[in-house]
């Protein structure tokens, strides 16, 4: 995560959120960000009030929520997070599925930036291993 902005785990969900539903239904709506969350339509305002000060996303209360070029920047690299952990933990430590997405999500806030590139570089060095089982 790029920490020059100091986002909480729980703003990096809604980013990672409203990326989501931004591919799939070219924006979100606060209504769709509490569904996908879980969590009561009310509390969904607040937390779009501050990622809009902090200009990451575009937002008019009763409008569409869409990210900002730099929010939508921060929630691909936290959705590449995502991505990459849930994979280790399904092939590298045989997870099951449901439970390597929850504990990517978890792990995917934690990790700063240059613990990341180091597992991303260990991921690399474990792919292009030759004495790998399933190369």
């Amino acid at each position: 995560m790029t920490k020059a902005i100091d986002l909480s785990e729980s703003l990096e969900d809604y980013l990672e959120t409203i990326l989501e539903l931004q591919t799939t239904n070219t924006v979100a709506r606060s209504k769709d960000i509490a569904e996908r969350l879980d969590i009561k339509r009310g509390s969904v305002t607040g937390m779009l009030k501050k990622l809009a000060a902090q200009e990451l996303i575009n937002y008019e209360p009763y409008g569409y929520v869409t990210l900002t070029p730099k929010g939508e920047k921060i929630a691909k690299e936290i959705e590449k997070r995502h991505i990459m952990l849930k994979d280790f933990l399904i092939r590298f430590v045989g997870v099951e599925e449901q439970k390597a997405d929850e504990t990517a999500c978890r792990m995917e806030h934690a990790m700063d930036t240059s613990t990341f590139k180091k597992f991303q570089a260990f991921i690399q060095t474990m792919d292009d291993c030759p004495h790998r089982e399933d190369n």
